[in-house]
């Protein structure tokens, strides 16, 4: 199964609109994750976190200071399953 991400569109708040290379599409909300800590506090700044960009090779969910979520993560939240990577 691919999980590599195609596109992200943001929505409001702290949700982007998702489409894996599978056709798999989704709305994920991230505010939880923006609360993890670490890396992931300066995403709260809703400026920031709109500032996302799909890694032209990886194909992951980027922002600057090479803040990134996996796609795997990104597609269980979008189906509401475990997957396997």
């Amino acid at each position: 199964m691919y999980y590599d991400l195609i596109e992200a569109d943001y929505v409001k708040d702290f949700k982007i609109k998702l489409v894996f290379e599978d056709g798999t599409a989704g709305l994920v909300d991230l505010e939880k994750i923006t609360g993890k800590g670490g890396v992931f506090t300066e995403l709260k700044d809703q400026n920031k976190f709109k500032l996302f960009f799909i890694h032209k090779e990886l194909k992951v969910l980027t922002w600057d200071n090479e803040i990134d979520i996996a796609p795997e993560t990104l597609y269980k939240l979008t189906v509401g399953k475990k997957v396997s990577a």
